[in-house]
Parts: C-alpha cells; structure tokens; sequence
C-alpha cells in the first residue's frame, strides 16, 4: 500500500539563545536576531513518517513549511534523512500569523496538495508552545485528529493505530484516514543523515535560492527535478487576504518585559543537618517552595 504522507515542519528560532532583541516592538518574533533550527518535535514526526514509508513501498514523503523563503533549509535537512521533497509556503502577505491565521494558511495548502492520507506534525513549535496549529489544521480540513502521539503502531484497512502518552499513562486508538496526528517529544529520535542522499541531495533549492546559484550549478539543478523544491505564495493557495498574516490574527501582544534574573543574596551552609534543617524551614515559611 502506497501512501502520500504530509509531514508539517517549521524553521525556529533557538530559543536557547534569546537575549533582549528577540522580540520586535510590534510583539513579533525578531527572527534574524537568533539561529534558525528545525523544530524538535517535527523532528520525531518526521520519524514516524519515515517508518511509515520503509513499512508502506511506493509511500512518499512530503515537507511542508511556512515561512521566509529560508525555510528550505529544514526542507534539505529533512531530504537528507529520508524525505523526498518538500514545498514551502512563503509569501510577505503571511508574516506576523498566530495560530489561527497559520492553521488556515496551512490548511489551505494541504487543500491545494490534494491527495492526501495523512498529515503528520509535531505537538507543538518551541517558539509558541501552544500545540495549536495542528488541531486546528485538522478541524479546517475536516479532518480527524490524533493528539500526543508517541508512535504509529501501524496502518491498515483504512486507519491508522496510535500509542497515545498522557499524563495519566499510555493508551492506544484508531482514527479513519485521511487525518492529521501530532507527535510527541517523547517517540522516538529522528534518524540521522544518510550520506548517500546528503550527496545527491546537496544541491536541493527553492526558486528563490535558484536565483543566487552559479550558472554551472544552476545548470544541474534545472537538468535534475528531484532538485527543485515547490514554492508557493498566499494566492497560489487561494488564502483569503482577511484571514492570513496580520488581518488573520486576532492574537496581538500587548506589551513585552525583560526579566533578568540576579542572585539577591548567597548563604553558605556547613555540612551540617540543622543548618539544612533550619533553611527548608525558612524557605517554606516564606512560600519559596510548598
């Protein structure tokens, strides 16, 4: 059984390395002020697509991102580890979404792409945190969904089967296909690259990279399709301009504060249980901790 998968990746910022520039006056992500890095969970997403594919022959896998025309670089990185091409939603009219405006833009993306079975993506982007964008995606499809998925146990007869992680423990259940299912952190850790494909792969572009190459590269690429990647705008999509970017937003920022955290005050305790003691009892006291 051949299967036409979707995964749903996103270039982030690494929020490891924020500073006081990270945010823009207007309450949006100040991009170029921190390295871009592919999405963690999108990252054990991508492995559960890639596990589908080895289990499913003629199954392809297809990467889609929404972004600055920059965004292909998760596309290449994910080529490298298995995928087979990506496309990416790019356009200035998108910029400055919150989640619903990027959910619509996205689904309607997913609407253009067509066939379909499923749409894998991570639970949530470590620059938002909200876990929102992918049920959201799933309802505008009309889809259903599947939440904190940690593996995909196996498709047949039309659904697929998934272990679920919960707070409360583990459970398993089936969804019809097409749907969309989000995945944990917690399953397992995305394949390294493949060698073989870094090397056939290398020269993977958008048109918007296309444009700086040299002539000779240039050359190859447009001899070579399974080079070129797909980008595609806000109208190439049909997105109504009143629910993409900015207009599409209703989340705004109001107001964005610096927190730097100093050490007040130091205290130097003896190996002694009573000065231990005497201190949990403080902190308690004072409401530090309990």
């Amino acid at each position: 059984m051949s299967l036409n998968i979707i995964v749903l990746a996103k270039q982030v910022p690494d929020t490891r390395n924020v500073g006081k520039d990270a945010m823009k006056e207007d309450g949006t992500i100040n991009r170029a002020a921190l390295p871009a890095i592919f999405n963690p969970e999108d990252l054990n997403a991508l492995e559960q697509a890639l596990r589908i594919k080895d289990a499913n022959s003629g199954s392809t896998v297809t990467i889609l991102t929404m972004g600055l025309p920059r965004a292909s670089e998760i596309i290449r990185e994910a080529i490298y580890r298995g995928a087979d091409t990506g496309i990416v939603l790019t356009d200035r009219a998108l910029g400055g979404a919150d989640t619903l405006a990027t959910s619509y833009s996205l689904s309607q993306a997913v609407r253009k792409f067509g066939n379909y079975d499923i749409i894998l993506g991570g639970r949530q982007a470590i620059d938002g945190d909200t876990a929102q964008v992918g049920p959201q995606i799933a309802e505008k499809l009309g889809i259903p969904q599947v939440t904190y998925a940690e593996e995909i146990i196996g498709l047949e007869n039309g659904y697929v089967t998934v272990k679920r992680r919960l707070e409360s423990g583990v459970e398993t259940v089936k969804a019809p296909l097409p749907c969309v299912v989000t995945v944990n952190g917690s399953a397992a850790e995305c394949r390294p690259r493949n060698a073989h494909r870094i090397m056939k792969y290398k020269h993977v572009v958008s048109p918007s990279e296309k444009e700086k190459l040299s002539d000779d590269i240039k050359t190859l690429v447009e001899s070579r399709p399974y080079l070129n990647l797909q980008e595609w705008s806000a109208a190439y999509v049909d997105a109504d301009p009143e629910q993409i970017g900015l207009p599409g937003s209703p989340t705004k920022v109001k107001a964005i504060e610096n927190v730097v955290f100093t050490a007040k005050e130091s205290r130097r305790l003896d190996n002694n249980d009573e000065q231990i003691e005497e201190l949990i009892k403080e902190l308690i006291a004072n409401h530090t901790i309990g």
